[in-house]
């Protein structure tokens, strides 16, 4: 899938209100780098506070390991 329909399909996404619940890390990994920005996470509706919750090693982004602790 390419960027431009991983976009899409994330702005669906989020605009579900269980948005959270289904979104699917390798698809919010918009970049592919192995972990989630905010403003990645952001698109699949994880708020500034859940983001900064789950980031337990405070380094700014998400990894797969802390996405599946959520």
């Amino acid at each position: 899938m390419n960027t431009l329909n991983k976009t899409f399909a994330l702005i669906a996404l989020a605009s579900s209100s269980a948005a959270f619940a289904a979104a699917d890390f390798d698809e919010l990994d918009i970049d592919g780098s192995g972990a989630l920005s905010q403003q990645e996470a952001s698109m699949g509706g994880i708020t500034s506070a859940t983001f900064a919750e789950l980031d337990t090693d405070g380094n700014g982004e998400l990894s797969k390991q802390e996405f599946d602790n959520a």
